[in-house]
């Protein structure tokens, strides 16, 4: 009995030393409760902060493909397209066991690739110059079992451009997406590109724009300014196109150089007999005044169809000036020469006679000379 007895005793004892105290339940200092973590399990990360394990600033990569170009404006300056952007940034926080996906990387697409995107770092990138919002964008991403993500975006829109119409009909213009970190600064997040995303920056083969032909594409870094003095990342990816100039030589190039012709032949037209004139100067001068008319018919003409011309410096405008100035000194010759004969009252009716021989061939030279050397220049 006592053996019973003392066998139970020290069943007791040993229940009561593996009892443990339970947790406390009290709160911290500041009434808030803390979150303790369950044991065996890793702490919980937030995914949607700046991925830090790389350092700073975080290099995201930037491709983009023309996929097709519908119209392109040039004298509204802008352009409707397609264009697939490509970014590319490592993320360590999202590694994972390479064996757990046969084709190498994890997919979304779609609304799968918009509600993965809100659980995961992801630069807020902007085409700033995307007119108005974009007819249609759709998402797809990739996580490789490295960290990298990949997010491709296709967007169909209306861009805008700057157009340079120096150069015009010769010109060449740059169909550019501006691509700009819009939260990030850069000391946060910054647009770089590397061969591999210069390679994949190209046109569709089978792109085409009419009245222009596609060339390769160039990209430009820039820095947009942002709020307390800070600069957001940014690259231009630009198209480069050049004008088919021989569907505009002719409409607008013969006209002028034909407008040009006016005033010499109210130079031309006229003659002398023993140093005198024979045409009656009423009838030079209505060849200058309609020459007038004319000039500005088809000045406002060119520029209904090409505004941008009447926006900068450029041959056609050259040659405008060039007619007007034709103009005004075979109004001059009329007048002077013609109508009131002053070389003649000055010097004589030789000097007079010399002088009308000499403008009957250097002010035809010096004004076609001008104007192909505005066209040659524009050419080169």
């Amino acid at each position: 009995m006592r053996i019973f007895t003392v066998l139970l005793l020290l069943l007791v004892a040993q229940i009561a030393a593996g009892q443990s105290p339970p947790k406390s339940t009290a709160l911290p200092a500041g009434g808030q409760r803390l979150n303790v973590q369950p044991e065996g399990q890793p702490p919980t990360q937030d995914l949607t902060s700046l991925p830090l394990g790389k350092g700073l600033p975080v290099m995201v990569r930037v491709g983009l493909y023309f996929q097709n170009i519908t119209a392109f404006d040039d004298n509204a300056g802008t352009f409707n397209g397609t264009v697939d952007m490509r970014l590319r940034w490592e993320d360590p926080r999202l590694r994972y066991p390479a064996e757990t996906t046969p084709r190498g990387f994890q997919e979304y697409r779609g609304p799968k690739a918009d509600q993965k995107l809100k659980e995961v770092w992801v630069p807020r990138v902007a085409l700033t110059n995307l007119k108005e919002s974009q007819s249609d964008q759709t998402t797809g991403l990739r996580i490789f079992p490295s960290g990298w993500v990949e997010v491709m975006q296709r967007t169909t829109g209306q861009f805008t451009i700057p157009i340079d119409s120096g150069a015009f009909p010769f010109d060449k213009q740059t169909l550019g997406v501006e691509i700009t970190v819009s939260r990030e600064t850069t000391g946060e997040a910054s647009l770089v590109v590397l061969q591999e995303d210069i390679d994949f920056s190209r046109s569709a083969q089978d792109l085409s724009i009419a009245g222009w032909t596609p060339g390769l594409v160039n990209i430009k870094r820039y820095t947009q300014p942002g709020w307390y003095g800070e600069f957001h990342s940014g690259l231009v990816v630009g198209l480069a196109v050049a004008r088919d100039s021989a569907k505009v030589v002719v409409p607008v190039f013969i006209p002028l150089l034909a407008a040009l012709l006016i005033p010499m032949l109210a130079i031309w037209m006229n003659s002398t007999e023993a140093g005198e004139f024979v045409i009656d100067t009423f009838e030079l001068g209505n060849i200058i005044v309609g020459g007038l008319f004319a000039v500005i018919a088809l000045n406002f003409t060119i520029n209904a169809v090409y505004g941008s011309v009447a926006k900068g410096d450029n041959t056609v405008t050259r040659l405008f000036g060039l007619n007007y100035m034709a103009l005004g000194l075979g109004l001059a010759v009329v007048v002077l020469l013609y109508r009131y004969n002053v070389p003649m009252r000055l010097f004589g009716r030789y000097v007079q006679e010399q002088i009308f021989v000499y403008l009957s061939w250097a002010v035809p030279l010096l004004a076609f000379g001008t104007a192909l050397a505005f066209i040659l220049v524009a050419a080169s």
